[in-house]
């Protein structure tokens, strides 16, 4: 075990959380992470009903006895999700946490927290941070600019992003992006952080619902390999460089491109069915730089087991042998 504030509030044996990620984060997944230690999520926003998301969390129960979350994306300009029912289906599923991020989810913090669950907000910059600290939120993930998807616009790294969070921060921080190994953890445990929340390295082990054929040219890539595209509008988001990225990148130079340009190439439904299909160059699929830290799929319990046992050798041989001088 490792106890940090994050594993004890959360109830698990490491503080290793793995992402909410929307189509990847599927009962399967996040009951694997859970059962090895970590905390597993399934999307809510993956799934297109309250009744689908109420099932998915019974489909997760059932290949799990230990605790779980939900990721929970409010996402305003997608009109017709039914957020009050997800809520409702979360509370009455029994959920331990439930994993806010998007636009403001003071709506639903006290409804949440009033029924037991655990509120860890995704931020990309300390000011985010701390109004959702203010609002209730039990823990913060700092989402730094290494991360896959929306980075937010500051283009703050987690090297500082984290130490600044900790720094101003009460609640408990997770480190997110950028993350991948036991170096990983250890660094995000001495910037401040007192545990870690990851997303590709999660999508690429034998759990995730990725084709394996995707999957195996995932491993490939390296930390040059991913791309900012919507960052002429005020929206970037991190993916992988492939065709469809690449088309996109070249559409921005030209200029005048807005977001419902460039929606039907790098839009939601496209890359799922990328994913879905593992078509490398199907759409805009997100990723994180730790891209380049991976190179092989394992089980959710051996990445964990993994990822602990290096971090002790890290802290008990390397840094341990470390000499400061006066």
């Amino acid at each position: 075990m490792l106890k940090t504030r994050i594993s004890e509030l959360l109830g698990i044996d490491y503080p290793i959380i793995q992402g909410g990620m929307r189509w990847v984060a599927r009962a399967e997944l996040a009951a694997a992470v859970s059962n090895a230690g970590g905390m597993g999520f399934i999307s809510a926003h993956t799934q297109p009903t309250a009744a689908a998301l109420a099932e998915e969390i019974r489909r997760t129960r059932a290949l799990t006895q230990r605790p779980f979350g939900v990721n929970l994306t409010i996402l305003p300009s997608l009109a017709g999700l039914d957020y009050d029912g997800y809520v409702a289906a979360i509370i009455e599923g029994g959920v331990a946490a439930v994993e806010t991020a998007g636009a403001n989810p003071a709506q639903y913090i006290q409804r949440l927290k009033g029924a037991g669950v655990k509120i860890v907000h995704k931020a990309t910059s300390v000011r985010y941070a701390l109004k959702a600290e203010q609002l209730g939120a039990d823990a913060v993930s700092m989402d730094g600019f290494e991360c896959a998807g929306h980075p937010g616009a500051d283009d703050i790294p987690g090297l500082i992003l984290v130490p600044a969070a900790a720094a101003k921060l009460r609640i408990p921080i997770l480190a997110c992006g950028g993350v991948a190994d036991a170096r990983g953890l250890v660094a995000a445990l001495a910037l401040g952080a007192e545990g870690i929340n990851m997303g590709t390295r999660f999508m690429l082990t034998v759990e995730s619902p990725v084709p394996l054929t995707l999957k195996q040219q995932l491993i490939g890539a390296s930390e040059r390999d991913t791309v900012l595209i919507g960052r002429s509008f005020g929206d970037p988001s991190r993916v992988l460089r492939n065709a469809v990225s690449v088309e996109a990148l070249e559409l921005e130079k030209r200029g005048g491109v807005t977001h419902q340009d460039l929606a039907p190439l790098v839009g939601a439904p496209r890359w799922m069915k990328a994913l879905a299909e593992g078509d490398f160059d199907g759409g805009a699929i997100p990723a994180g730089l730790s891209i380049g830290l991976i190179d092989d799929i394992p089980t959710c319990a051996e990445l964990i087991q993994r990822i602990m046992s290096e971090a002790r050798t890290l802290v008990g041989t390397r840094l341990s042998g470390l000499r400061l001088g006066h």
